[in-house]
């Protein structure tokens, strides 16, 4: 659960920080010497960080499922160090066992300082514990489905213990990580595809339960993911309870990624702006302030008006001379055709003037 918040916490942080970076180095390294670079808000910024932030996520998926591969490799199973296939027998497991015995057995090893010999006795008891584990059908069947976590259920002895247990656990983990992606919502995070998501939970918990209640290997293990991967050379082939996990974490990954990437897909809006750079957020306080300013001035109109609403006949005749004078030198006087004929009568009587002085004189 604790890897889960990590995973978490690096989602909702990471992507937003890389992606700001990204972006910067893009444009130093693509655009020309002496271009303007776009400025934080305008259209072409917006763009190109919703462009970058999709890429930025999607890789950052691929890396997460990589990284939860690359550790199932590096810890490898039980298979593995002794160098034997999944459907190896207990014959085969023995003979394997004992060459092995040859090279790692700490009795074998006469020369060397302490810490080789130390290293070869961890490998020696790694190699004894995968025999003893693998030679019991009941361990072997719960370690191929719940992996080495079965060592530590000391009060399993029989393939029903593993199998009850396990499922035990099982459920444990997904009630444990719906609670958290239940208080996530509750919080204002994951809010796209809730419904699927629970659904998708839903389902691989199934999955897992009739994984591990089944006396065989999944098909898609064995027909389908374990050969291509033998044919490519890629890995080792998987055990059912490394592609558990490897499910767990994808769908994980994948709920957060695309809880992301929905506001950015579904609309215009990038990140926190729509496509003319303008915060939803700043568009409503704007539109309160708006009405509360509105509410305001029509508040302050009410009082100014109170009294021609008395019937003060004083105070109503200084509102009209007032509005008059308003409407003569703001309204008349600045419209252009006002002005034009202002401007015909002035000039007919300047001409008329002289030529009453012309004929005067």
């Amino acid at each position: 659960m604790s890897n889960n918040l990590l995973s978490l916490a690096g989602w909702y942080f990471l992507p937003n920080l890389v992606t700001g970076y990204a972006q910067t180095a893009l444009y130093a390294i693509f655009m020309r010497a002496g271009e303007p670079k776009p400025q934080p808000g305008s259209p072409r910024h917006i763009r190109d960080r919703k462009r970058v932030f999709i890429f930025v996520i999607l890789a950052y998926l691929c890396y997460t499922i990589y990284e939860s591969d690359w550790q199932l490799r590096r810890e490898g199973d039980f298979y593995q160090h002794l160098g034997v296939s999944h459907s190896a027998s207990e014959r085969e497991l023995q003979s394997r066992f004992r060459r092995l015995t040859v090279q790692y057995h700490p009795d074998k090893v006469t020369s060397g300082s302490a810490s080789e010999k130390a290293t070869v006795e961890a490998i020696y008891v790694q190699l004894k514990l995968a025999r003893d584990t693998l030679i019991d059908p009941a361990k072997r069947l719960a370690y191929d489905r719940f992996g080495p976590e079965i060592l530590g259920w000391r009060q399993c002895t029989t393939i029903r213990d593993y199998v009850i247990t396990g499922v035990q656990r099982t459920a444990v983990y997904y009630i444990g990580s719906g609670a958290v992606l239940v208080l996530l919502g509750v919080l204002g995070y994951l809010q796209q595809g809730k419904f699927w998501r629970y659904l998708v939970m839903a389902g691989l918990f199934v999955v897992e339960v009739q994984t591990m209640m089944r006396p065989d290997c999944p098909a898609v293990l064995t027909k389908l993911v374990n050969p291509m991967l033998l044919s490519t050379g890629l890995r080792a082939p998987y055990l059912p309870f490394q592609m558990l996990s490897l499910l767990r974490k994808f769908a994980l990954t994948f709920f957060i990624a695309m809880s992301q990437l929905g506001p950015v897909l579904q609309g215009p809006q990038s990140i926190g702006t729509n496509e003319d750079g303008v915060s939803p957020q700043l568009l409503d306080r704007v539109d309160a302030l708006a009405k509360a300013t509105d509410q305001e001035v029509s508040r302050l109109m009410g009082l100014e008006l109170m009294p021609v609403a008395a019937g003060d006949q004083a105070s109503h005749r200084n509102l009209r001379t007032t509005l008059k004078e308003w409407l003569v030198h703001n309204t008349i006087r600045n419209d252009t055709e006002v002005k034009g004929a202002i401007a015909n009568a002035l000039d007919r009587r300047r001409r008329q003037g002289a030529m009453d002085a012309s004929m005067v004189g």
